[in-house]
């Protein structure tokens, strides 16, 4: 397995280390449920160093960008960033990423750990503009710091403001070294994410400075864990469980950032077919009255028949109810049919809400 560049304070601070798209990745240190509530109550810092950094550079970037993903990018500024999906022809999901636009020539596309092979050669069978493909994946670290106390720390870390607004990056200098500072993350939490070139030493300085920094703020490591814990109470999605590349964007309720208005992308023509002749299924946000955790691959019932499956659940730490994403056949979501999750053979009854499953 690969080693990030802070492997060492993931010893130190006792993680419980596991296999993640090839990496020793740390799943939990104290708790994920300490964890999670750290993230929700104060602040909590991930080490996501494993996601993909891909640079598109030359005169027709923004060319490339806007005909390889669904979202516009012609709406972003210099240092603006932007959600959105690469598809195949068929409409299925190549990926979901942020598009960081660095200058008119150059793009920074973040990509998910499990996928930067495949999206790379992607990106690579589709250059048909001139531009370079950097995948520069391996010399990136990246540090998220997520929750209400977030700038505070990073204020504190840097010794300056970040009055940023969200879906946007600056650059700030830490020992000399300057870095991407954007006011993203996956939790739903205020927070911020830090892109950094460096070796060990550095990465491990800077991991403990932000410790130093949020000591009196309620700081902890976080783990993978409660990563995916915090991203489902908002309703984000997983490439690879929620979405893939039997999935289109429009099922998966991501119609918001697929902009069919635009010019050709790929995968433009299957997605507006899928519209016209109606979704058979949608991605549905369902929760349960009772302490029960409905896991990936689980069914979804409507009395004794299939309705659906799920894609992504837990026991939600700050509801303390069981909570699922799943894609539910379109003839069960009238309202009208009662829904349950099928957990050892029992039928626990599901409501259908509105996302996300904690209002922030």
């Amino acid at each position: 397995m690969k080693q990030t560049t802070l492997y060492k304070s993931h010893q130190k601070h006792g993680a419980k280390l596991v296999e993640f798209a090839g990496f020793a990745m740390p799943i939990q240190y104290e708790s994920i449920i300490a964890e999670h509530k750290a993230v929700r109550n104060s602040v909590g810092i991930f080490d996501v160093s494993h996601m993909g950094e891909v640079f598109i550079r030359g005169e027709k970037a923004l060319d490339f960008v806007q005909h390889i993903t669904v979202n516009d990018a012609s709406k972003l500024f210099d240092g603006r960033v932007q959600y959105s999906a690469m598809c195949y022809e068929d409409g299925g999901i190549v990926d979901d990423l942020l598009v960081y636009k660095i200058s008119d020539t150059e793009y920074m596309l973040v990509i998910n750990a499990s996928n930067i092979d495949k999206d790379v050669e992607w990106m690579n069978s589709n250059n048909n503009f001139g531009v370079t493909i950097s995948n520069e994946s391996d010399e990136y670290s990246l540090i998220a710091v997520q929750g209400p106390e977030s700038r505070n720390l990073i204020e504190k870390l840097f010794m300056t403001g970040f009055p940023m607004e969200y879906y946007h990056f600056t650059y700030a200098e830490f020992q000399g070294r300057e870095m991407i500072v954007s006011r993203t993350g996956y939790t739903g939490e205020l927070g911020y994410e830090i892109y950094f070139k460096g070796n060990e030493d550095f990465a491990n300085s800077l991991w403990d400075a932000i410790f130093e920094a949020g000591k009196e703020l309620g700081v902890k490591p976080a783990g993978l864990g409660c990563r995916d814990s915090l991203r489902l109470e908002m309703g984000y999605c997983l490439y690879g469980n929620d979405i893939d590349a039997g999935t289109n964007p429009l099922e998966a309720g991501l119609g918001w950032i697929t902009k069919l208005g635009k010019e050709s992308f790929i995968g433009k023509d299957a997605i507006l077919r899928s519209r016209q002749q109606g979704l058979g299924r949608k991605l549905t946000p369902l929760i349960a009255d009772s302490r029960v955790f409905p896991r990936h691959g689980y069914d979804v019932m409507c009395g004794e028949e299939k309705a659906g499956v799920v894609t992504s659940g837990t026991l939600s730490p700050m509801l303390d109810k069981g909570i699922a994403l799943a894609y539910v056949d379109s003839k069960f979501l009238d309202g009208e049919h009662q829904l349950s999750f099928s957990i050892r053979n029992t039928a626990v009854p599901a409501r259908i809400v509105k996302l996300p499953f904690i209002q922030k």
